[in-house]
């Protein structure tokens, strides 16, 4: 019954969203139905992922959820650039990366120490995971204390910011090889290793690949129905592109993490939740927000890879208090409380801006 109501709202929301937008309404009404679209519409390509995971097995179905999930960011991304609308692109980022962070693992671990008292994920996994945030904050305060200090051109902080774009990309595919293939048995958990045959799928194998590509090209739509009334939203209501960027898009976009993290969570699968949270987070920084420097080129309409101050202290003091959280490979509620806390006083910050 539930899913037949869920794949009701999917339908109506997702035809209205349309209809919404090809006719023209008004843009508030327009905002409000291609949001909750995006919603339904995250949640089918969450499904689908999950599906797909059962039979690539949990590790790379984590990965998979953090790449799919991330699809409505990306594509999103891509239509604000066309747009030109860079500092929303900017805030969008770094709402991604906090939103999964602090949001989606704060919730995560919350849900699951609501079930289970303590629930324990890959030592090796949270320190490598640690390590490579801190790069990720590094790449972007680099061009933003360069040209923030006028000691570099205009020119030469693109440049700078092509060759950090590729650098990051590099560390990504690398760190996908060292992960997956040379130490593919070091960073899995053992009962995670394998395909989870306990449930069934909701589909078959060739179903599932399916419904993820129709669930894809979905996003793709509403995204671009979503992205054509952000700007006449925010400024009927008094919205900056760094609040709608950072937090609106962002709490939008995570839907499918929001759903799949949290249910692997209270299915004690606590490593695979952190593995669509924080990977999420990382693929956002190493490769997302690096190909999107790439793609504004491709646009002749370059964009810069430096962030405001703002968003650097946001990310850093996320970056932060996650590692802190999940170095030690131990996690219960009060953490996940924790981080909750920490995006509400960011999201009330970033509010008042």
């Amino acid at each position: 019954m539930k899913q037949k109501l869920f794949y009701g709202a999917l339908i109506i929301t997702f035809i209205l969203s349309g209809l919404a937008h090809y006719a023209g309404m008004n843009s508030t009404i327009q905002f409000i139905i291609s949001a909750v679209s995006i919603i339904f519409v995250a949640g089918f390509l969450g499904k689908a992922t999950e599906s797909v995971a059962h039979y690539a097995g949990q590790r790379l179905g984590g990965f998979l959820n953090a790449t799919f999930g991330n699809a409505a960011e990306l594509i999103i991304a891509i239509f604000l650039i066309k747009e030109g609308l860079f500092d929303m692109v900017k805030a969008s980022l770094t709402g991604a990366i906090i939103g999964n962070l602090l949001l989606v693992l704060g919730l995560s671990l919350f849900a699951g120490g609501l079930k289970f008292k303590e629930q324990r994920f890959n030592v090796s996994l949270a320190g490598h995971n640690g390590t490579l945030m801190l790069m990720a904050i590094a790449a972007l305060f680099i061009p933003a204390m360069f040209a923030g200090t006028k000691v570099i051109t205009h020119e030469e902080t693109n440049t700078l910011s092509l060759i950090v774009a590729g650098v990051l990309i590099v560390a990504y595919i690398f760190w996908l090889y060292f992960s997956m293939v040379t130490h593919k048995n070091v960073l899995s958990d053992q009962e995670e290793m394998e395909p989870d045959h306990h449930e069934e799928p909701a589909w078959s194998k060739s179903t599932s690949i399916l419904f993820l590509v129709i669930a894809t090209v979905m996003v793709a739509l509403v995204s671009e129905w979503l992205v054509g009334t952000l700007h006449e939203f925010s400024a009927q209501f008094g919205f900056t592109e760094l609040f709608i960027g950072a937090f609106v898009i962002a709490i939008v976009g995570n839907a499918a993490e929001h759903s799949a993290a949290v249910m692997m969570a209270l299915k004690n699968k606590i490593g695979t939740s952190v593995e669509i949270a924080v990977g999420s987070s990382l693929q956002i920084a190493l490769f997302v927000a690096p190909v999107l420097v790439f793609v504004s080129f491709l646009f002749g309409n370059p964009m810069d890879f430096v962030f405001t101050t703002i968003e650097l202290v946001a990310i850093g003091v996320s970056v932060i208090i996650a590692k802190s959280i999940t170095q030690d490979g131990k996690t219960n509620w009060y953490e996940g409380f924790l981080l909750m806390l920490v995006y509400i006083i960011l999201g009330v910050a970033f509010f008042l801006v």
